[in-house]
């Protein structure tokens, strides 16, 4: 039967009605750093993270905070830049801290991972890194291995058999590339990749690209690239006059994007996504309470569902869950123990089992296939749980 800690503390996060004690009110609050994209080509991610530690923030001060003291997320700006995002895990490292939250980006994170063999813990705002078992680093979602092997499931549920990938060379081009060889590479069948092509990030244009696959005979586009340069794909390819289906990473989850490409965007944009996206597929019990208590605290903060906010919460709930469990002088050994034995607990995301996916906890059954519609301006859920088809 699945556990539901994690759970208990959405609820008691989100339906908290009292405000903090005057003893709590009183008390230095305990400070937990983290590092996010305020500006750069991972803005739009970056803000969201921001949004999701605030929700979380306010909602844990509301309940009491942790032990009675209020907490507060400080927040360290490393404007998309991998050798800034180094610059700010070291000023986090001289303050010997047990952890932090970020960043919220693969090449970010992964310049950070190599200063934390001794910790503190890193829980990284990305699913795209991958970090090494029993290590201090953690990736909050679901990895890209996992969400392209249900994109491929959900593709060969509706009888696409030939797809087309374009990637961008940064990292998380580059991590896709791996994970599409795995998936779809040698003769994988029943999905064909019958064009695969790769971008410059900073690319203004990617026409001669979309002439190739608009050639190719593809019937659906992945995508895989994030924030600005994926908005260059969107422009060439409706440019194009390219009409088929495209599929992109959970990371352009974003409302915000939507609305800024809305010119633009194809007759049909999937994601593989996860139930924080379509709460309807899942069933009642404590997935579905996590849920409510996530769309309840969102509402109560005034803002929309958004891929960098699930994450966050993810993160900073699970985080801040090791430090009620431990206390808040817990070393970051205890709290990396404390999270590789979580199993069965519920989260937005599905049931966590850190014992069969390491540093994660999440694997290919907890993807939900999202399409966008355009006339709702709002998020469908396109299959069950792990892509399977909707009944």
């Amino acid at each position: 039967m699945i556990r539901s800690r994690v759970g208990m503390l959405f609820v008691a996060l989100a339906f908290a009605v009292t405000s903090a004690t005057s003893s709590s009110a009183a008390v230095e609050p305990f400070e937990i750093d983290a590092i996010a994209s305020r500006s750069g080509d991972y803005a739009f991610q970056g803000q969201q993270a921001i949004e999701g530690l605030q929700i979380v923030e306010d909602m844990t001060n509301k309940a009491g905070g942790i032990g009675g003291r209020p907490i507060h997320f400080v927040i360290l700006d490393d404007q998309s830049n991998p050798a800034t995002a180094v610059q700010d895990a070291n000023a986090i490292l001289a303050k010997h801290p047990a952890l932090f939250v970020g960043p919220s980006a693969v090449s970010l994170c992964s310049a950070v991972a190599p200063l934390l063999s001794n910790g503190p813990v890193m829980y990284c705002v990305s699913p795209g890194i991958h970090p090494v078992p029993g290590s201090f680093v953690f990736s909050s979602g679901i990895s890209t291995l996992d969400t392209l092997a249900a994109s491929k499931t959900f593709f060969t549920n509706r009888r696409w058999t030939k797809v087309a990938f374009i990637t961008s060379t940064d990292a998380t081009g580059q991590d896709a590339d791996r994970n599409i060889q795995s998936v779809f590479g040698d003769d994988k069948g029943p999905v064909a990749v019958v064009s695969h092509q790769r971008f410059n990030p900073s690319d203004l244009s990617v026409s001669a690209q979309m002439a190739d696959i608009k050639a190719s005979g593809a019937q659906v586009l992945v995508a895989w690239t994030t924030g600005t340069p994926f908005g260059t794909v969107l422009r060439n390819a409706h440019e194009a006059g390219l009409t088929i289906p495209i599929l992109t990473t959970a990371a352009n989850l974003s409302d915000a994007e939507m609305r800024a490409y809305a010119a633009f965007l194809p007759k049909e944009l999937y994601f593989p996504g996860t139930p924080a996206f379509a709460p309807d597929v899942v069933p009642p019990g404590p997935v579905k309470n996590a849920l409510d208590a996530y769309f309840a605290a969102l509402k109560a903060a005034g803002v929309k569902p958004e891929n960098g906010i699930s994450l966050t919460w993810n993160a900073a709930v699970l985080m801040l869950g090791a430090l009620r469990k431990l206390g808040l002088s817990a070393t970051a050994p205890q709290i990396r123990d404390y999270l590789d034995g979580l199993r069965g607990d519920a989260g937005i995301y599905g049931p966590y089992d850190f014992v069969a996916v390491p540093q994660r906890g999440l694997g290919e059954g907890s993807v939900v296939m999202i399409r966008w519609d355009p006339a709702t301006k709002g998020w469908i859920g396109m299959s069950g749980l792990g892509a399977a088809p909707l009944h």
